[in-house]
């Protein structure tokens, strides 16, 4: 059972999204229920109590829906797990900058009508994580990589700068800007994309079906069919769940060189990286 957690947001639209996303991974026939971390109900302490102990073939797993590794992903959701009736499920990575969220993210820069010579700012939540911003910064390179061109960064909130300021520091007489959203739903954070004063922004990443691939990858990164693996109880140390005893946990698991070397994503961002799913005996794409 893959507990799908995500942000939360009061925008109808936001939901929807994360709805579609888990339809999307329950059709490919993994076992996939809804939480949120903030905002809205259920949270993952609500889901983990309503699931018998024994879910599924190896239990539940939870996969946070978070672009990067900040607050929620490091501290709000552990403690939800733990406060469970389940405190031992594990917990996947957060999507961070991965290749298939960076294919995404180009396809949805092409969308909105990106030319060649505009120029690009990437647009995020924001963070007081110094973890989530360079994830974000990684984000940003792998999308500058890809378009071959330089790509300026602009945050909607906690953050600074702000992404109104990034747009008109970047613009120039007779060029356009054009801002790539990073994030995963629309909400209040988009629409402050929107009047952040750019010639085109794009949609936020949404239920693409690169989306749902990432979100089977994590399960199988968390080691769902292990003996031992990370948990709750373990505690998260930067972006690495610590398995304690068993040693057997995942690290910082941004990516894995080959798919750095396919996405621009730099395969640093991966430092830890050592072969994820692959103990389980479970196939990478």
């Amino acid at each position: 059972m893959i507990v799908l957690t995500a942000h939360g947001t009061r925008d109808p639209a936001g939901p929807e999204v994360i709805a579609e996303l888990a339809g999307r991974v329950r059709a490919r026939g993994a076992a996939v229920t809804v939480a949120y971390a903030d905002v809205r109900d259920p949270d993952v302490t609500t889901v983990l109590d309503g699931l018998e102990p024994d879910s599924g073939p190896a239990g539940p797993v939870v996969v946070p829906a978070f672009l990067a590794a900040g607050y929620h992903v490091r501290t709000d959701i552990p403690e939800q797990i733990a406060a469970s009736a389940l405190p031992r499920t594990p917990v996947s990575p957060a999507f961070g900058p991965a290749p298939e969220l960076i294919d995404v993210l180009v396809d949805r820069v092409r969308q909105a009508g990106y030319r060649t010579g505009d120029a690009v700012v990437l647009a995020a939540a924001g963070s007081s994580d110094p973890w989530a911003l360079g994830e974000v910064a990684t984000a940003a390179r792998a999308l500058g990589a890809r378009l071959g061109t330089p790509v300026r960064i602009g945050y909607a909130a906690t953050a600074e700068p702000g992404i109104a300021e990034v747009v008109a520091e970047t613009r120039r007489p007779g060029g356009r800007v054009v801002v790539a959203s990073w994030l995963l739903a629309p909400g209040l954070f988009q629409r402050r994309l929107e009047a952040a004063g750019a010639d085109a922004v794009s949609a936020p990443l949404g239920a693409h079906p690169a989306v749902a691939d990432l979100v089977l990858r994590r399960y199988a990164d968390a080691g769902h069919d292990c003996s031992s693996g990370a948990t709750a109880e373990a505690g998260y140390r930067g972006r690495s769940w610590v398995a304690g005893e068993s040693g057997d946990a995942w690290q910082s698991s941004t990516t894995s060189p080959s798919a750095s070397r396919r996405s621009g994503v730099p395969v640093s961002s991966s430092r830890h990286w050592n072969g994820g799913a692959r103990r389980c005996g479970t196939a990478r794409r």
